[in-house]
């Protein structure tokens, strides 16, 4: 590496990486555990899967896979206008949302421009602030929760972009969403909202900024099919915000970016509102069951509104290798600034017990 380091740009040589939830896979063979015994919470995944609406084609799509997908994605984007009250030429879609948080920093964020985000947010602001050199400005939570205020009192004359999500990963708390809108409307014009809505179907009232985008408040949003939509393993997400900027985007996003297969699934699972609003009751149902045995075993946590809950355990990365050693894939927040805390995502009913009698023999080994 010593040769290429030579070459390389300098920031990347102290840029962090991104560390996924472990794969399955991956612990099976270090463990030496069977592989149909581990269970994974780890990622925020469906538990219940993806819709068989979505299923069925993406399945049918493979029939012309040798063919290149629709680089514009017309008819997704076309049916989440209409879902969203857009137009159009409004979204965007991605190889994921991670790849449209990606496509911010191409377009926006350069060597020196500050990026506010709330301390211990999704990881991936500070990475792509980073990578585009630009400066990260952290602001304290309080109670776990985003401080709007404190947020909008860090923004200078040299900020470009805040990055906001809400619900929030990895604590899984949500800001009102008169907040949110408060900051959106109280930010310059010289500065961009970008509103990550990973997490928005799993609330009852999620927040809606498409009447600020309207009003040409400089305001964009990401969604991901990665979450309740069970489409993890296609990766695709979309983004919404002034045609503009949409376009902007679109000039640095690689064509083809995103594969025929996911497009196809993505279309039919938007289609199956049932599937999600069902997702969305079982996820409800099996959070709160979780957080009760939670306080039962006498572990903190913080209050959830998506699909995971974050503990503390005293040692999160202890918690996390005792669980793993018993086939529990969860999450250690070391790299959040969350030395003491796991992310559990919310499975299903068995795979909850299953996690809560790995916690309840961590306490008491």
């Amino acid at each position: 590496m010593s040769g290429y380091s030579k070459l390389v740009k300098p920031e990347l040589l102290s840029q962090p990486v991104y560390q996924p939830g472990r794969p399955i896979e991956y612990v099976a063979r270090e463990l030496g555990i069977d592989l149909r015994s581990i269970i994974k919470l780890a990622s925020n995944e469906n538990p219940l899967g993806s819709s068989p609406r979505g299923l069925a084609a993406g399945k049918a799509a493979l029939e012309e896979i040798n063919l290149y997908p629709d680089s514009g994605c017309y008819e997704l984007i076309n049916a989440l206008a209409k879902r969203q009250g857009l137009q159009a030429n409004q979204l965007i879609v991605g190889n994921g949302s991670n790849e449209i948080l990606e496509l911010i920093g191409h377009a926006f964020i350069g060597q020196g421009d500050e990026v506010v985000i709330g301390q211990g947010s999704f990881i991936v602001y500070k990475l792509v602030t980073l990578l585009f050199g630009g400066k990260v400005i952290e602001v304290p939570t309080k109670d776990y929760r985003h401080d709007l205020r404190a947020m909008l009192e860090a923004v200078s004359d040299r900020t470009k972009v805040v990055f906001l999500a809400s619900p929030d990963n990895p604590s899984g708390s949500a800001n009102a969403n008169r907040e949110i809108i408060e900051l959106a409307e109280s930010l310059p014009d010289s500065v961009l909202l970008v509103f990550d809505g990973a997490y928005s179907e799993y609330l009852d009232d999620p927040p809606d900024l498409s009447p600020l985008i309207a009003q040409g408040k400089r305001v964009f949003c990401t969604r991901t099919f990665s979450k309740i939509f069970g489409l993890a393993g296609l990766r695709i997400g979309y983004g919404f915000g002034d045609p503009e900027l949409v376009a902007l985007l679109n000039r640095v996003r690689e064509p083809f970016n995103v594969n025929a297969v996911a497009q196809a699934a993505a279309l039919a699972s938007l289609e199956d509102g049932q599937w999600i609003e069902d997702c969305r009751k079982a996820n409800l149902r099996e959070r709160s069951k979780l957080e009760k045995q939670l306080q039962s075993l006498g572990i903190e946590y913080i209050e959830s509104s998506a699909n995971f809950v974050t503990a503390r355990l005293g040692d999160g990365v202890g918690a996390f290798e005792w669980m793993q050693k018993e086939g529990v894939i969860v999450r250690p927040l070391a790299p959040y600034g969350m030395r003491d805390w796991i992310r559990l995502s919310v499975g299903t009913e068995e795979e909850n017990e299953r996690a809560i009698d790995s916690l309840n023999s961590y306490l008491n080994r």
